[in-house]
């Protein structure tokens, strides 16, 4: 039975049989030594020239061949001890070896951390970018994290939910990505910007409490902490206020930071809570980096931002979708705060409305937000009316959540964390391609899959679909 490299300083004295990558081969004279790695660590390995055959292939051995070998755990020689490592004081003079695989020559090390390297050689051999253990670290942590997330909601009387990935386009703020349809021709389906209204569709339902990790896609330009598909911590909560749902999350922000990640500081415990137009004056950001000390890559400043105007105005002509000159800052399914409902309803006084969106911001970064929601039909109108739509049109674009919302909806709010920007920030890294397993480059490609790529002709005409010569 395989025996990983962390558990061998248990079988000291003991015969083993281990399995995994040769990290790195060195020859001292007559006596090999090989580095073998697997996903707990490393070993060494030692092979003599007495055992001809054995010593024979691993003359043969390159860096990145998969290797299984037998072997009795020694300690080291007291002048070879490695303390750098938890195997350096044992080592396993290897009496079977067996080659499983070989590895062609490799287009660059995996040792080291790699941030050197050109982004478009990692992603296009990305495999082989996920040995290194800077990478494997942040996907182990990653796990951990969603671990501890999910007990912690679940402890709280949350139900865990998956929402649909494929559902109907719908005006959210940003472009859907369509997915025609094979079986009705002209139609499409989208994939999901955010599991917003199937959340509020759950409250209705009586659910109360309910999170998931969602996939979200978005057609949008990308940046370092921005992917056209991303994960979201998604939650929502029945029969409760703005204070309600930021005590509970900034609970699990601190519980989280404290129990994972303890080598790290919270700055200011509670969070302090600063307006959008107090951040604005400030710090000409509503994401503000409030750290006292920006040196410290352990600080973590942890600050809410409310009181968010509800509405913005807009270029009509630069979006058809937006038709009176208004158009919402975070969520058309926001709830105004209560002295602004009046308005609202009535239309009047736009520019002054507050609504009761909350972002949660860490180090200058937007890793959470949400609103209490608008739990009548009338209120979730009055937003459409503001931006100018049509009966006609709230009925087509929305009919469902308006139907749903006059069926008995109890209030309700919730929040949605970036996670890949959470873990990014986490693990210290410079964006969020390094605490994803297969992300797109910068600019939205996957050159691991060769994507987005062209599709058979044979394919298109089974959508009903004819491509347009592209403009020149």
């Amino acid at each position: 039975m395989r025996t990983l490299t962390s558990e061998l300083g248990e079988y000291v004295g003991k015969e083993v049989e281990c399995a995994g990558w040769v990290d790195v081969r060195r020859d001292h004279g007559k006596i090999i030594f090989v580095d073998l790695r697997d996903r707990s660590g490393t070993v060494q390995l030692v092979f003599i020239p007495n055992d001809k055959e054995t010593y024979e292939k691993a003359s043969k051995l390159r860096s990145e061949w998969v290797i299984k070998i037998k072997g009795e755990v020694k300690e080291r020689p007291a002048n070879m001890v490695n303390p750098n490592i938890p195997t350096g004081k044992i080592e396993i003079p290897v009496t079977s070896l067996e080659i499983l695989s070989e590895s062609e020559a490799m287009p660059f090390e995996v040792s080291g951390d790699g941030i050197e390297i050109n982004e478009e050689v990692r992603m296009k051999y990305r495999y082989l970018d996920l040995r290194r253990s800077r990478l494997q670290r942040n996907l182990r942590n990653r796990s951990k994290v969603t671990k501890f997330v999910r007990d912690f909601f679940i402890e709280n009387g949350f139900t865990e939910i998956e929402t649909p990935d494929i559902s109907k386009s719908t005006p959210e703020g940003a472009r859907d990505y369509l997915v025609p349809s094979r079986v009705y021709p002209g139609k499409f389906y989208a994939l999901p910007q955010s599991p917003q209204q199937y959340k509020q569709l759950l409250m209705v339902a009586g659910l109360e409490r309910y999170f998931q990790f969602a996939r979200c896609f978005r057609d949008e330009d990308t940046r370092g902490d921005r992917q056209p598909e991303f994960t979201q911590l998604d939650l929502e909560m029945s029969f409760v206020a703005q204070e309600d749902v930021m005590a509970i999350n900034e609970e699990a922000l601190i519980k989280l930071v404290e129990t994972l990640y303890p080598e790290k500081k919270i700055q200011e415990k509670p969070f302090p809570r600063i307006t959008y137009k107090e951040a604005m004056e400030k710090y000409k950001t509503d994401r503000p980096d409030v750290r006292k000390d920006k040196n410290d890559p352990n600080l973590l400043a942890f600050c809410w931002v409310v009181d968010f105007p509800f509405f913005e105005k807009t270029d009509p002509s630069a979006n058809s979708g937006q038709v009176s000159g208004w158009t919402f800052t975070h969520n058309p399914f926001s709830l105004p705060k209560p002295e602004f409902i009046n308005d609202h309803l009535a239309g009047t006084n736009i520019e002054t409305i507050l609504t009761t969106q909350y972002d949660i911001v860490m180090n200058g970064y937007e890793i959470g937000g949400g609103s209490i929601r608008a739990y009548t039909p009338e209120l979730l109108k009055a937003t459409f009316k503001t931006m100018g739509f049509a009966e006609e049109r709230m009925q087509k674009n929305f009919g469902h959540m308006l139907k749903a919302l006059a069926m008995g909806a109890p209030p309700h709010g919730g929040i949605a964390w970036g996670f890949d920007r959470l873990m990014m920030l986490l693990q210290n890294e410079p964006n969020i391609r390094e605490v994803i397993a297969f992300p797109k480059t910068g600019d939205g490609r996957d050159l691991l899959m060769d994507g987005p790529s062209e599709v058979d002709e044979s394919q298109l005409k089974e959508l009903h679909i004819k491509l347009l010569e592209p403009k020149k």
